[in-house]
């Protein structure tokens, strides 16, 4: 093994839109896999509408289930309270050793906070960044972020180029999204694989 993606979130739900990044970011960096890696507490999101951990977990396991690359860990699940990026790293590093590539997916809207999350200096040590655009922002502002917060004294040029920045394909689709489409009583049919919405409706959430 060679090199893994971990992609990290809320997952609230899982849709589509993140299974067509992850593939995507896949195959253009020749990953042997991508890691799915639901938040507990996200320190840097509200925690309403949030479905129970294990509900989020289990989406996760439906969403991805039929692709042989994805995986669904539940270390940070496991670990409780807020989810810090680095201690999630620090675990994936100490999994695969020195010898395999980690790469940590984000959205490209993440970009704008790198620079106040824990132990950022280290972050960018461990992994490289990529960060994929997202429906409602423009790559090109986020670019010119990019440049401006590389003046941060908390990161270094050098560590700054351990954030690639790709314009992948995308689905116009958001969690926010279908959170409210279930709520309205609206069809989520083709916006998230179909294990996950029949878990949706079955458990009654979102309403």
């Amino acid at each position: 093994m060679n090199a893994v993606a971990l992609f990290g979130g809320t997952f609230n739900p899982i849709h589509n839109g993140h299974l067509l990044i992850a593939e995507e970011v896949r195959t253009k960096y020749n990953l042997d896999k991508v890691v799915f890696i639901p938040s507990f507490q996200p320190p840097h999101k509200e925690t309403a509408n949030l479905a129970d951990p294990a509900q989020r977990l289990i989406m996760a396991h439906l969403g991805t289930v039929d692709n042989p690359c994805f995986e669904v860990s539940s270390v940070e699940m496991d670990r409780g309270g807020k989810s810090y990026t680095v201690d999630t790293l620090r675990h994936f590093k100490d999994q695969y050793g020195d010898g395999v590539q980690l790469y940590f997916i984000v959205g490209a809207d993440m970009l704008m906070e790198l620079t106040t999350w824990k132990n950022i200096d280290e972050i960018l040590q461990m992994c490289r960044f990529i960060a994929v655009q997202r429906p409602g922002y423009d790559i090109a502002k986020i670019l010119n972020y990019r440049f401006i917060a590389s003046n941060s004294p908390n990161l270094s040029g050098e560590m700054f180029d351990n954030i690639l920045v790709e314009d992948v394909a995308r689905l116009d689709v958001s969690s926010t999204l279908v959170r409210q489409r279930v709520k309205e009583w609206k069809s989520i049919k083709y916006l998230v694989p179909e294990p996950v919405e029949q878990y949706i409706h079955n458990q009654q959430l979102y309403l």
